[in-house]
């Protein structure tokens, strides 16, 4: 009888540590989304329209957008500390292939920074003929990562 009881204790116990790993993984997500967005919103309306030839170069707006982008890439993998890819009902573009494959994933992360860094470096030149390979690195870099960690 005692441990039946200790059994029902027990179970108790781990289904209540299993009831806050949801919420605690939404949370995750959100924040990572959050961090993705920040960097679409930083790239996609203004260096990437620049880089692609459809508005005049700006280097000050490159300069700040690029300073951004430089300080939430290193954020990537700090967000991706909690694994949620077999949280039930988890709406998420991440792969498993994150968790599976975490040092990759970081070393694609390392190769967006330091994109990120060489176009601030290029920005603050004001250099337009070096700008368009610099933001073509810190596009690439994205992709890189999303061709093997994000569903689209």
């Amino acid at each position: 009888m005692r441990s039946a009881i200790l059994l029902v204790y027990a179970l108790a116990i781990v289904s209540a540590a299993h009831a806050e790993d949801p919420p605690a993984a939404q949370k995750a997500v959100e924040i990572r989304q959050s961090i993705f967005k920040l960097l679409g919103w930083n790239f996609s309306p203004t260096i990437g329209p620049m880089m692609a030839n459809k508005v005049k170069f700006d280097a000050a707006v490159v300069q700040k957008n690029a300073a951004r982008l430089e300080a939430l890439a290193p954020m990537i993998p700090d967000a991706f500390v909690l694994d949620t890819h077999q949280t039930p009902g988890l709406k998420t573009r991440a792969r498993a292939a994150i968790w599976a494959n975490m040092a990759d994933f970081k070393a694609k992360d390392d190769d967006l920074v330091k994109a990120a860094m060489t176009l601030v470096n290029v920005a603050k030149s004001g250099d337009e003929t070096t700008f368009r390979p610099a933001a073509l690195a810190v596009s690439q870099a994205c992709r890189a990562c999303h061709d093997t960690f994000r569903d689209d």
